[in-house]
């Protein structure tokens, strides 16, 4: 009796979750629009994949921004994004449905902040928030667990943005200290 009233809670919540969505819903509502990542979300297969390769493209442009303005529009977006992740669940009747990929843009954009600008940059970058924001160690895990609304399909993205920030660095810490000595650059 438990298990089968377990395995049918988690099928629904797999179920929830996949929940297919129209694609003429999201073009139409400005909301899902944004929170779909532009429509990004719609694409079946790894939806959180498409969505942070779409955000990519404003990681350049946001370099040119001082480092202060580049924080400015992380607070903003994050902010932003908690209401509309939020809105947008609702309106689909779905805690977080793998197409809202405004989670993933913002924590993309976390990961490049005073990162040196640069197509090798930018794919170091990418894979290691997409390593962070799939395999969710702790504490990622546990807050996509239990925190739940804007906030919650919000904050794991952006802790795993905060992790790839962080081993970026370290990665271009030693790109440049040590691997440059060692080449004799």
């Amino acid at each position: 009796m438990v298990i089968n009233t377990l395995e049918t809670l988690v099928t629904d919540q797999i179920k929830a979750k996949t929940a297919p969505i129209a694609a003429h819903q999201v073009w139409r509502n400005p909301w899902h629009f944004l929170a779909f990542g532009f429509g990004s979300g719609t694409l079946r297969k790894a939806p959180g994949t498409w969505g942070s390769l779409v955000a990519l493209p404003f990681v350049p442009l946001l370099q040119l921004l001082p480092g202060w303005g580049y924080v400015l529009v992380l607070v903003l977006s994050m902010l932003f994004g908690c209401w509309l992740c939020g809105k947008v669940a609702r309106d689909l009747g779905v805690h977080d449905h793998e197409g809202i990929v405004w989670d993933e843009f913002v924590g993309i954009w976390i990961t490049f902040w005073l990162v040196p600008e640069g197509w090798g940059w930018l794919i170091v970058g990418f894979l290691l928030f997409r390593l962070f924001d799939i395999l969710k160690p702790w504490p990622i895990s546990w807050i996509d667990r239990q925190v739940h609304g804007g906030t919650g399909i919000m904050l794991d993205d952006i802790l795993a943005g905060v992790f790839a920030w962080a081993s970026l660095h370290g990665v271009v810490w030693f790109w440049e200290t040590r691997l440059g000595a060692m080449l004799g650059f």
